[in-house]
């Protein structure tokens, strides 16, 4: 075994020294771990066993996603990919720096971290490392052939393996008739991860959202891979559950070997390159020359021991008799520990995500006015192929930006888990200020699955405006009205949060604002303002304040309407201001006379003065 995986190792390299020293190099890298020593079980089997209860279902080839199909041994070198000082991050666009085999085709890597991505969200336990996806596709198919893919990541022509007619490898029998690899008599591995068909049926993914489970799509596939890498509960953070996911993968210790050092060499740094330009590898595991065997085999290091010899004859024997020497002993092997394993046949659970298989959108009507909590919930159903209830499925629920409806706390988006009945139930829902209709997007995370629900919005309705009171609405022009108060009802109930619109119009024929009327004060650039839009309180109520008379005395209406058909015409009267009409003169008597008059002494008719009374005049004779 030494001298054939030195050859694979390294081609030209001929000393079990010079493998040894390549691997402990290797393993002593910053890569997730030491490889593991080597094992007495290199027949091909996984360690852990053919129907192992955590190998994933799905694999005709004893539980192998590939049906042990043939892959790349090449190597890595073992000098690091990147340059000192430069960092292992990918760059943004695509460059060639370091060993060719650090390259990843820009596609292919983006793929692989997509699938990480997509994985760790729905499954964060696993820890998957897309550099374990990056090693697998190495060895499967040099990365989708050096990533020879279209623009959407499937591949330019199918990749495919050998028949697995039994001959060298598993014997599994046709089981997709032909769909996806050609081939009606036996089961091909298929595409740049090289699933088989019966393991694609369970595993398969639509990771690109094309609507198709393609095999041969970068995306599909390593999607696919990483979910089946952590089927059962494994964590690959921890190394046993690494080698047990990569040997269900390939059910072949070396295969474990090749994996792990790619895994290692891709977490010391990588590269992108161009599709299509990646470095193709050429030694493949189903190459076999005359001293290599169809799988690998177990080294025996025999122990030290004394080839027997016959016995010698006896000096007295003339004839002695030829004597059988005896066979060999047994070369000791040293003891070994069966790992423990759960009984064969034991049922594997496939996780809620994958069983998945449609997402019924609920029934229920999602409807609510504005500013308020929609009556019912939105749900879907998670069910599996045969149509039933799936638990344990996490659904995100996601709302549009459009939308200024919200869950709790202000959330746009929401995930919760599926209950016995496979329903998931969002959230309270609150409904915002836009009235307007919009759609719910409900979807599994890490899986191409989605529904869609439907919700509108409506406004707050009115079918009844009413004045509260009925004082005359009437003041002189330029003067202020008083506070109007306005009742509005839906179907005799208070109707709260009402939007009314009010409009001073010319005469209650008119739904046309007056160009001279009454106003609600003038607005930033002086002009008067006769529209107003208002919203009724909790009480169903809402306040008219601020109207103003204009300088035109007349009689205008003022127009309440509201969503619902409210209507209210209220009368508003300017009047001009009272005249006051000029003071008439107080009634006088007649004048005081003068100081040269007398008052008892009337004028004569001559019109000389009389004389006073107090004169005597004596009577002529």
């Amino acid at each position: 075994m030494a001298a054939q995986f030195g050859r694979r190792l390294r081609r030209g390299a001929t000393s079990g020294a010079i493998v040894a020293a390549a691997v402990a190099a290797l393993a002593a890298s910053q890569g997730p771990g030491a490889l593991p020593p080597p094992t007495d079980n290199l027949s091909g089997d996984s360690a852990i066993g053919a129907g192992d209860a955590t190998t994933p279902p799905g694999g005709g080839g004893g539980g192998s996603a590939t049906g042990d199909s043939p892959y790349y041994t090449d190597l890595p070198p073992l000098n690091t990919p990147n340059r000192p000082g430069v960092a292992p991050t990918a760059p943004t666009v695509p460059i060639v720096t370091g060993p060719a085999e650090a390259g990843i085709p820009a596609t292919v890597l983006a793929a692989y971290r997509r699938a990480e991505a997509s994985v760790r969200a729905s499954d964060p336990s696993c820890n998957l490392p897309w550099q374990l996806l990056a090693g697998i596709g190495k060895v499967e198919s040099g990365q989708a052939r050096g990533g020879r893919v279209d623009g959407n990541g499937t591949t330019l022509s199918p990749i495919l393996g050998p028949a697995l007619d039994g001959n060298g490898f598993a014997l599994i029998q046709d089981t997709d008739r032909g769909a996806f690899d050609g081939d009606t008599t036996h089961d091909r591995a298929v595409g740049p991860m090289q699933f088989i068909p019966s393991t694609w049926a369970v595993w398969g993914q639509d990771a690109n959202g094309d609507g198709k489970k393609d095999p041969n799509n970068i995306y599909d596939a390593a999607q696919a891979a990483g979910m089946y890498l952590c089927a059962g509960g494994r964590n690959l953070a921890i190394k046993a559950d690494l080698d047990r996911a990569i040997l269900s993968y390939n059910r072949s210790t070396e295969y474990l070997t090749t994996v792990l050092t790619w895994f290692e060499y891709y977490g010391r740094g990588t590269h992108t390159v161009p599709d299509g330009t990646g470095q193709l590898p050429v030694d493949r595991s189903d190459r076999f020359g005359p001293d290599r065997p169809l799988r690998p085999t177990a080294p025996t290091s025999p122990s030290p021991s004394t080839t027997p010899t016959p016995d010698r004859p006896s000096p007295k024997a003339t004839n002695p008799a030829p004597t059988t020497p005896p066979k060999p002993t047994e070369p000791t092997k040293p003891p070994t520990t069966e790992p423990t394993r759960p009984p064969v046949g034991t049922p594997v659970e496939i996780p809620p995500t994958l069983r998945v298989a449609r997402l019924k959108p609920g029934t229920a009507a999602l409807t609510a006015v504005t500013e308020s909590t929609f009556a019912q919930a939105a749900t879907v159903t998670a069910v599996d192929a045969a149509g039933r209830p799936v638990a344990g499925v996490s659904v995100r629920f996601e709302l549009p930006a459009t939308t200024d409806a919200r869950f709790p706390a202000g959330a746009t988006t929401v995930t919760v888990t599926s209950d016995a009945r496979g329903v998931a139930k969002a959230p309270a829902l609150r409904a915002g200020e836009k009235a307007e209709p919009f759609t719910i997007r409900a979807s599994v995370p890490g899986r191409s699955l989605t529904a869609e629900l439907k919700a509108t919005v409506e406004v707050r309705k009115a079918d009844a405006l009413a004045r509260v009171g009925d004082a005359a609405l009437t003041v002189t022009t330029g003067g202020d009205y008083a506070e109007v108060t306005v009742e509005g009802r839906l179907d005799g109930a208070l109707a709260p949060g009402v939007t009314v619109t009010a409009v001073v119009t010319d005469s209650a024929d008119s739904a046309q604002q007056s160009a001279d009327g009454p106003s609600f004060g003038k607005d930033a650039a002086g002009n008067p303002v006769r529209t107003k839009v208002l919203k009724t309180d909790a009480n169903g109520r809402l306040s008219i304040k601020g109207l103003v008379a204009g300088e035109k005395a007349g009689s205008y209406v003022l127009l309440l309407t509201a969503p619902g058909g409210g209507t209210a015409k209220l009368t508003l009267t300017v009047t001009e201001p009272a005249t006051t009409p000029p003071a008439s003169p107080d009634p006088t008597t007649d004048p005081a006379p003068t100081a040269s008059e007398s008052p008892s002494a009337p004028a004569s008719p001559s019109g000389s003065a009389s004389a006073s009374p107090s004169a005597s005049t004596s009577p002529t004779a």
